[in-house]
């Protein structure tokens, strides 16, 4: 015991207290437990909120960088760009520490909270006064407290679009005295990075993206598409899967049923996931769609899925009212939602016509839900004019490296197709059996060090993948076949 304690002790002093690089050193301090990992360093750049007119209120950019564990370490930092939008990366320091520790070893991982969003300046917006019992409104907030909150704002939320962001953080770059840097995105994230690549292609090394939700994307015109063929592959899987076939046949049947029901919101009894109270709540098709589809983002826990929706086809809507509640926003919500709006009630919205809704929403489970309940503010959210060519294909021949989850229901790999075209010095991986991020699957760690090390696709064996599959389907709940006989 005594042993392990001075050998923690010797790590800690030979490799976590490395500082990253010496200009950085100058302007930030050791991170105090309230502000990220305490073997960071932490500070803020102040920046004109209208960089345009470069005058009146300054916004502070929150700042997280992990230093690189070796003494030898590369001089190019990784940048990660968070998602959402509305997410901060350096909000989210402590899982970005675990997530990235393995390129940390070579050099520094910097954070910056996306102006809007953590603690730059956030445009949160969180319901007030909820009814617990309402679970009709699960993860919907009314019309009135966007309101309030856009009255409420010290910001002009028209300025925190993506192109703006990305200008900031070429501002931290230069703050921090790195030289050319590697970008990660994931997710919008990977929408900013391309965006940064556009804007800034002198500053770049290397670019990682993983699920690719380029700038032509149009948010969130083929989410009931791309959350419809994440089921139908669910389906399918269940289908050619002999034990999942025989436990829960019909499926296809079933969830056509379920949604017909649901329109028709039906009350049904049931037990409060969070309170444990019995009471009566009104079970409907948006609320049915949404933990469907949130449930498709991860192979694990799509994987209760078919056990779930014969339950509900039996009349038993426990399990689903749970698994909503498992993956629904809390007070600590991650997402900055006026910052959402500010993104997509600017960059997307206002491309997308009626027509094309009705097009890409048709004979879908999801429908036209993201419009008609989450994207309602944006009929009076301060928009900013976009520059003609946003929405065009961001071309480069910077060494960039894409990855798509097969099963993933919002960035699937058409996306990552499409991205590949004009990114001429190129690779897209697609990942099987996996959801919406691939960064910790399998050997995409390894296979993201070796295209860092070398800011080349050359000679990526992406062969590994190959071995991911699936996750078993839980025939019960003691769990996937066989498990519950042994």
């Amino acid at each position: 015991m005594v042993g392990r304690v001075i050998f923690t002790v010797l790590v800690v002093i030979g490799l976590g207290c490395r500082k990253p690089q010496p200009s950085a050193i100058e302007r930030l301090a050791r991170c105090r437990m309230e502000e990220g990992p305490t073997d960071g360093y932490c500070g803020k750049l102040p920046v004109f909120e209208n960089r345009e007119s470069k005058a009146g209120r300054k916004i502070n950019l929150k700042i997280v960088v992990l230093p690189a564990l070796k003494r030898e370490s590369r001089p190019d930092p990784l940048f990660v760009l968070a998602g959402g939008p509305g997410q901060g990366a350096a909000k989210m320091a402590a899982s970005f520490s675990q997530i990235f520790r393995t390129f940390q070893n070579d050099r520094d991982i910097v954070l910056v909270d996306q102006r809007g969003t953590g603690d730059s300046n956030p445009l949160n917006c969180k319901p007030e006064d909820r009814d617990e019992d309402d679970l009709s409104k699960l993860g919907a907030y009314p019309l009135e407290q966007f309101r309030k909150c856009l009255a409420g704002y010290d910001a002009e939320p028209s300025l925190y679009t993506t192109p703006v962001a990305m200008d900031d953080l070429e501002d931290v770059r230069l703050f921090l005295g790195y030289g050319k840097i590697n970008v990660w995105g994931g997710s919008y994230g990977t929408r900013a990075a391309l965006v940064y690549l556009r804007r800034h292609p002198d500053s770049v090394r290397t670019v990682m993206l993983d699920g690719v939700a380029p700038t032509g994307m149009r948010l969130p015109l083929f989410v009931s598409r791309d959350g419809q063929r994440a089921l139908d592959l669910l389906i399918r899987d269940c289908e050619a899967d002999a034990s999942c076939r025989a436990r829960f046949p019909a499926l296809r049947t079933k969830v056509a049923a379920l949604l017909a029901h649901t329109a028709l919101k039906p009350r049904v009894r049931l037990t409060h996931p969070r309170t444990g109270e019995r009471g009566e709540v009104i079970f409907t098709r948006e609320l049915f769609a949404s933990i469907l589809f949130g449930a498709l983002y991860s192979p694990a826990l799509s994987s209760l899925l078919p056990r779930l929706l014969e339950d509900a086809a039996s009349g038993d809507y426990q399990g689903l009212l749970a698994l909503g509640f498992a993956g629904e926003a809390t007070s600590d919500d991650p997402i900055s939602q006026g910052m959402f709006l500010s993104v997509v009630c600017s960059e997307d919205r206002p491309y997308i016509t009626r027509a094309e809704i009705e097009a890409e929403t048709k004979n879908t489970f999801f429908g036209s839900t993201m419009f008609d309940t989450r994207l309602k503010p944006c009929e009076f959210w301060p928009r900013a004019e976009i520059a003609a060519g946003y929405h065009d294909a961001v071309k480069s021949d910077v060494p960039v490296l894409i990855f798509s989850g097969e099963l993933d229901p919002i960035t699937p790999p058409v996306w990552g197709e499409q991205a590949k075209r004009t990114l001429s010095n190129s690779r897209h991986i697609v990942v099987p059996g996996t959801g919406h991020g691939t960064i910790a699957a399998g050997c995409v760690p390894r296979l993201t060090s070796k295209f860092l090390e070398q800011a080349s696709v050359a000679g990526l064996d992406e062969s590994c993948v190959r071995n991911l599959h699936r996750p078993p389907f839980f025939v019960n709940y003691s769990g996937p076949a066989g498990k519950a006989e042994r």
